[in-house]
């Protein structure tokens, strides 16, 4: 990695490890087109040890591809989790598992898959777009996105038009994109000038949502 992480002093603090049950934790924000975002703040425990773990363990990859009449690098390392594959580690598997119990029955079907990103510096990003491969093209879906490592930038806008919304999340923050969220906004990680450490995203999705 090319940043340094510093860590959170309150995760320090928090003798804790895992996420923990989510209940009226969550804090629901209701967007246009039908689409919403729950968010809940520090939900992960321990989140910047798992980091460490996620860092180090994790087989990431980096991916290229074509744009227009060239091959460019994605600006950023991956690594995905099918329905069948172990996860990385035990606190995935716990986030999934109370992720389910929650939304399991709003959803009308459970988180099946894993997809991760390490942001290595303000330099790594991902450009403003929905999650529309599959069933999210045209059905109302789920994403639900944990944040370990230093606080990175997510910004919301409509696809039809109009401001952006932003949350700054890192050091163990859920975000959940629900209702038409993929279909009719979209929602983007920018570059940033600034001294910013690396950060990993964990991205929990229903089957033959991308």
């Amino acid at each position: 990695m090319n940043g340094a992480f510093q860590g959170s002093l309150l995760d320090c603090w928090d003798d804790e490890t895992g996420p923990r049950e989510l209940g009226s934790t969550v804090q629901r924000t209701t967007l246009s087109h039908g689409a919403w975002i729950d968010t809940r703040p520090g939900w992960m425990a321990g989140a910047d040890a798992l980091f460490e773990r996620l860092s180090e363990t994790v087989p990431w990859r980096a991916e290229s591809r074509r744009m227009y009449d060239r091959v460019v690098d994605v600006p950023r390392l991956l690594s995905f989790y099918d329905e069948d594959a172990p996860l990385p580690d035990p606190s995935l598997d716990q986030a999934k598992e109370l992720l389910n119990a929650h939304y399991e029955e709003e959803l009308g079907e459970p988180f099946r898959t894993a997809g991760l990103c390490l942001y290595r510096d303000g330099r790594d990003s991902v450009a403003w777009h929905g999650d529309r491969i599959g069933r999210g093209k045209s059905e109302n879906t789920m994403v639900a996105i944990i944040s370990v490592g230093a606080p990175r930038a997510l910004l919301l806008r409509p696809r039809s038009g109009g401001p952006a919304i932003r949350h700054e999340l890192g050091h163990g923050d859920l975000i959940v994109m629900g209702g038409s969220c993929q279909r009719t906004w979209d929602h983007a990680v920018p570059k940033s000038t600034r001294a910013t450490g690396p950060r990993i995203s964990i991205q929990f999705r229903p089957r033959g949502v991308r």
